[in-house]
């Protein structure tokens, strides 16, 4: 992964969901078409992805889903 638009594709592209830039930032039940099935999908993806772990208690802290690709992204 090498930006958030790669993170922005792979939700487009793997869950169907047509996020913009500023859905990126609100609150999971501000997304529109979100639910957890979907957050259980991201955390598998971003992992395989990036190689990383990251524990569901901080994801569940992010409160978006840029806080999830900050997560997974920062060194």
């Amino acid at each position: 992964m090498n930006d958030i638009n790669d993170f922005v594709d792979l939700l487009r592209d793997g869950l169907g969901l047509p996020v913009t830039d500023h859905e990126l930032y609100l609150g999971w039940d501000e997304v529109p078409g979100w639910d957890s099935a979907h957050l259980l999908w991201l955390l598998v993806r971003m992992e395989e992805t990036t190689g990383r772990r990251v524990a569901l208690p901080d994801v569940l802290e992010a409160r978006s889903l840029q806080g999830v690709y900050a997560l997974y992204t920062s060194a």
